[in-house]
């Protein structure tokens, strides 16, 4: 059977389903659904393509009822060795990711009694860990950021972005997006940095992430130095991931040091700190769905740094 195109961005989805509907009709809801559970269009997309993928091994007839693990292992099977197709771990990961969600949804909304993706097994390994910077390798990269703001030619942006990113985790994109007018200091006990999302499309809330009050007076610093007119950081994005090198090099530090690795350092140092894992789902801005993959990883990286598995 040919594949088809699904809609992305459905509307005016109709939620009338029962166990008798034909899987076609419950796709429309699903994407609709994961949009309205903040996943990103690169997320729905993906789940899209994987859902067509469905459709071309059981067809349009198939019956929601008609749905059992046993059904679903002969998909994955086929998934991962009848299409003819190479599929890595990753997509066989995220495909299993795909069903779990898709009959999790059709459960909770009462079209199905039961899920029978629930037993299915992720056998193709673990995700691998995305790297962090040791407790060391923080240390000593702050050591030198605090030297360059401090030195006889004084340099505070380093420090300034240094410190941002492991105390808010935020994205590299979230980061270039910042003005002034996002740092709430009217108490400078407890500033607040309001995360935005400008552009309509964008199904991310915002988001308040307190500061240390301190980085106030490390961002006059570099404010009297740069005279920033707009955005914060009013240069380019390569730029900053420039500086961030530079750092470590200087610093002696050997692991890489960007903005994906600092946002997830920040996440695993808040972990450990004690912070609430929902509480730290809001504060990196993700989904609930999306999540669930990456709290796993926090928790495991937490373990091992704890334990001193992870240098």
């Amino acid at each position: 059977m040919a594949s088809r195109q699904l809609p992305l961005f459905p509307t005016g989805t109709d939620h009338a389903l029962t166990r008798h509907s034909p899987l076609p009709a419950a796709i429309t809801p699903f994407l609709e659904h994961l949009r309205q559970e903040g996943c990103s269009p690169h997320t729905i997309k993906a789940f899209a393509s994987d859902m067509r993928l469905v459709l071309e091994f059981f067809g349009d007839d198939m019956v929601l009822n008609d749905f059992t693990t046993t059904r679903l292992n002969r998909f994955m099977v086929w998934i991962e060795g009848g299409r003819g197709v190479p599929c890595s771990r990753k997509s066989y990961a995220r495909r299993v990711t795909t069903l779990k969600v898709f009959f999790k949804f059709l459960k909770h909304e009462g079209v199905l009694p039961d899920d029978p993706a629930g037993a299915l097994l992720q056998r193709s390994g673990a995700a691998p860990l995305q790297p962090i910077l040791s407790d060391e390798e923080i240390n000593h990269l702050l050591a030198h950021t605090t030297f360059l703001r401090l030195g006889e030619k004084s340099d505070a942006r380093p420090d300034l972005l240094l410190r941002l990113l492991l105390d808010t985790g935020i994205k590299k994109s979230e980061c270039m997006e910042l003005t002034p007018d996002d740092i709430l200091r009217e108490s400078h006990i407890r500033p607040v940095l309001v995360v935005r999302h400008k552009k309509p499309s964008t199904v991310y809330k915002e988001r308040k992430i307190p500061l240390d009050p301190d980085w106030l007076d490390i961002l006059d610093e570099y404010r009297d130095q740069y005279h920033p007119s707009g955005p914060i950081f009013d240069c380019t994005a390569r730029n900053l991931e420039y500086v961030l090198h530079d750092v470590a090099t200087a610093a002696g530090v050997e692991s890489k040091v960007s903005f994906e690795i600092l946002r997830w350092t920040s996440a695993v140092r808040d972990y450990r700190r004690g912070m609430d894992l929902e509480e730290l789902r809001e504060k990196m801005g993700l989904s609930r769905i999306s999540w669930r993959e990456t709290s796993e990883k926090i928790v495991r990286l937490a373990r091992l740094q704890r334990s001193g598995e992870l240098s």
